[in-house]
């Protein structure tokens, strides 16, 4: 029967898509499948750490066959020492803590007007005998042209920013925020920037998906500049930056460990394993994440050996500021995985501060550093603020949205 009216029913009273009924038979059957891989989870977790402290003595041999492996998967440079525990030395009498964090609106084809906004946080904790505290937040708007594409030296070409690309640009912002903030402290006490998530722009390594005039704009021109201008304010004054990875999923230390079971050398996965059925003894630690290594050899507050990011992008563009990681642990679960780049690894007093200042963070802020913390509060922007955004560019521009932009707001019946 046809509907002789319609009705117009407000957003927040659509009714749950999701059979929650349905899903929940699933949802068992996945948990047992994960209890059920549990024991072998461990076994191979003891494979791992057994592994890692046989290579101990034997680290140059395992260099050799890093250096000359042919592998599929990222592995990490391996440094002197490969299981040392390092308890956290002591925080200085007066430091700084900075931090920055960021949000995005990425542009909508359905909504009247391209543009994109990103706004970022950053945050000044000063400890010791004159605490102080600066938040702030920074919100920019980009609807120029040449604000909403990277153009080729030519100008023939250009690659539009948004989706992945504008994550990257977020990054290059807030690691500019953090240079600006580094370049205005007046008083020259130890200090700490810190960045959320990784220093390396992952969405730019491997496989070449976009032009190299982007990669030198976002990366060259971009990011490596601002770490360029910390890292000259480090000679000048006890300052160290570092990025906070939490939960991490990277597997490049127990990657390391998988070359070194393989009896082969050099490794060459595809000469010498290639297809889904053939037998590799690495496999006897595939899968395992770093950070369930860690979490065994650790106690709270220690940290691991520094390793060597082995990235291409890294390999190829960072120079000076080449990522270099290690593991600390939080508390009895959590383990945290901590980017610094070479300049900081390569000073034992700077890596000293890292190390000191994030456990004093971690400790403080019930887990995570309170200062990142902080720079997310006055970075993020929900779901109602994009909403307010867009109305507000609506109503300004007087340029109407696509049917499908309206359609999402009201529900007809």
């Amino acid at each position: 029967m046809a509907l002789s009216a319609y009705v117009i029913l407000p957003r927040g009273s659509r009714q749950v898509s999701l059979d929650l009924a349905q899903v929940a038979e699933q949802i068992e059957k996945m948990a047992a499948r994960l209890k059920a891989e549990q024991a072998e989870r461990k076994q191979k977790i003891s494979l791992a750490i057994e592994t890692l402290h046989k290579q101990a003595g034997q680290l140059d041999h395992l260099r050799q066959k890093i250096q000359s492996s042919r592998t599929t998967w990222l592995v990490a440079e391996i440094p002197d020492r490969l299981d040392i525990h390092e308890a956290p030395p002591p925080c200085p009498q007066d430091f700084i803590v900075l931090a920055s964090d960021g949000s995005h609106i990425d542009v909508d084809r359905h909504r009247s007007a391209r543009c994109f906004l990103i706004n970022v946080g950053t945050i000044k904790l000063r400890y010791g005998k004159h605490p102080d505290a600066e938040l702030s937040s920074s919100p920019s708007l980009y609807f120029q042209a040449e604000d909403l594409v990277i153009s080729s030296p030519s100008g023939n070409s250009y690659e539009p920013i948004e989706g992945a690309l504008l994550g990257v640009k977020r990054s290059v912002e807030e690691c500019h925020s953090l240079a600006d903030a580094a370049s205005e402290l007046e008083d020259s006490l130890p200090t700490l920037a810190l960045l959320d998530g990784s220093l390396v722009l992952w969405t730019l390594a491997g496989k070449k998906t976009y032009p190299e005039y982007v990669s030198q704009a976002l990366v060259d021109e971009g990011f490596l500049r601002y770490l360029e201008e910390m890292r000259k304010l480090s000679l000048v004054g006890q300052l160290a930056i570092a990025a906070y990875i939490s939960f991490p999923r990277s597997t490049e230390v127990t990657n390391a460990l998988r070359l070194a079971i393989c009896p082969h050398n050099p490794v060459d996965c595809d000469r010498y394993c290639r297809g889904k059925d053939a037998e590799r003894q690495c496999d006897s630690v595939a899968g395992v994440l770093d950070r369930a290594i860690f979490n065994q050899l650790l106690s709270a507050g220690e940290r691991s050996a520094t390793f060597g990011s082995r990235s291409s992008i890294v390999e190829q563009r960072y120079g000076m500021h080449r990522a270099n990681f290690f593991y600390i642990k939080i508390d009895d679960e959590e383990i945290a995985r901590v980017e610094i780049p070479l300049w900081v690894a390569q000073s034992g007093e700077l890596t000293g501060l890292v190390h000191a200042l994030i456990w004093q963070q971690c400790r403080q802020g019930q887990g995570y550093p309170v200062a990142l913390s902080e720079a997310h509060e006055k970075a993020v922007v929900t779901g109602a603020d994009r909403e307010q955004f867009w109305q507000l560019v609506e109503r300004d521009v007087a340029l109407k949205s696509s049917a499908k932009s309206r359609s999402k707001r009201n529900r007809w019946i």
